[in-house]
């Protein structure tokens, strides 16, 4: 049986504007996770709810470390919890 997890992620910096979102649900998609990513007020964050085996949901961390080309990520916060099996696919809320 494969290990399933759930990680919410907050990523603060200039992420907003650069699409973060865009590049997130790619990479997400690309590793077969669901969930969703989304802006959080003030401009400086984007927030991410993930689900999926754990291998791939730290891939995907690794990734949001980073970000796409624009993105200056200064801090990446990290937590995980078991999952809830709430999603079928992974999407970009407005």
């Amino acid at each position: 049986m494969s290990d399933l997890a759930s990680v919410k992620v907050v990523v603060y910096g200039s992420v907003q504007g650069v699409f973060f979102r865009d590049f997130t649900s790619r990479r997400a998609e690309e590793l077969g996770l669901t969930g969703y990513v989304y802006n959080l007020p003030g401009g400086s964050s984007v927030g991410v709810l993930a689900e999926g085996e754990r291998a791939r949901l730290e891939k995907l961390i690794g990734y949001l470390k980073t970000g796409p080309p624009r993105a200056v990520v200064e801090r990446v916060e990290v937590n995980w919890s078991p999952p809830s099996g709430s999603y079928s696919r992974f999407v970009i809320r407005y």
